[in-house]
């Protein structure tokens, strides 16, 4: 590596690592932190936005979440955020007899808390472990989706997968999300993000839960823009640009009390 890779290195680390603690920083604060010109920022956001470690915004830039831990590591963080979260999602079904479950450590509460249903329900889910969770109870009919096996989430994905959901109309979509930014709600893993995209498209209304810890971030592939007919359960509201995006769409906002 030569001295001016390694300057540009160095730079690009401490880019990724200031917009991890203010993803709203404009391009000119940048600048004055790295004690460089707002054009040599530019071309590394520009570089960075390319390589996919960024996701350029009006005036600056955001971090973007291209990888996440295992399901297993996902499922003991922000415990009672999800819990909280879950938990009134539930209540938001009303009396919708069909639903799509994502896969994903939130969707996993929102199944437990699901379990407790006392009335018949269909869920078509490509997770596993969701699906497990919820044979417990003879009210919930289950039906486990076909696919080939994304080992780190405990999912099926694939043509088969497609294929089959494009089958079914439910009332509702229930989604995690890995990320979301003022483009909307995006996915790490690309095959997941197939199959959770599908889902939503072939149900009349999606409920993304999701805690503050994926605002303002950018995974790998959306799965779904801002929309009238999503509803995003988290624990704290959002601001700036992805307040204004979800406002603007319609998307509708409830903000739950996690407790201490």
């Amino acid at each position: 590596m030569t001295q001016k890779q390694s300057k540009k290195t160095r730079r690009h680390d401490r880019i990724l690592q200031t917009l991890e603690l203010n993803p709203s920083i404009r391009v000119n604060a940048l600048a004055e932190a790295l004690d460089v010109s707002s054009e040599t920022v530019r071309r590394d956001l520009a570089e960075l936005d390319e390589s996919g470690r960024i996701k350029r915004t009006y005036g600056g830039a955001v971090k973007t979440s291209l990888f996440e831990p295992a399901l297993t590591e996902r499922l003991a963080l922000s415990l009672k955020e999800r819990e909280a979260i879950s938990a009134h999602a539930v209540q938001l079904l009303g009396d919708a007899d069909c639903i799509f479950i994502g896969g994903g450590a939130t969707t996993l509460h929102f199944a437990r808390a699901l379990r407790s249903i006392d009335r018949r329900i269909t869920v078509v889910t490509a997770s596993f472990s969701v699906a497990i969770e919820l044979s417990t109870n003879p009210l919930i009919d289950v039906m486990s989706l076909p696919g080939i096996v994304e080992p780190k989430e405990g999912l099926v994905c694939g043509t088969d997968t497609l294929r089959f959901i494009a089958r079914y109309r439910t009332h509702f979509a229930v989604m995690g999300a890995s990320a979301m930014d003022a483009t909307g709600v995006s996915e790490a893993l690309l095959p997941a993000a197939q199959v959770y995209k599908a889902m939503i498209e072939n149900a009349d209304q999606t409920l993304i839960l999701a805690d503050c810890s994926k605002f303002d971030l950018r995974a790998l592939q959306i799965v779904a823009g801002w929309d009238p007919k999503i509803t995003v359960v988290t624990d704290k509201m959002p601001i700036n640009t992805l307040k204004i995006a979800m406002d603007k769409a319609g998307t509708t906002i409830h903000v739950i009390d996690a407790g201490s």
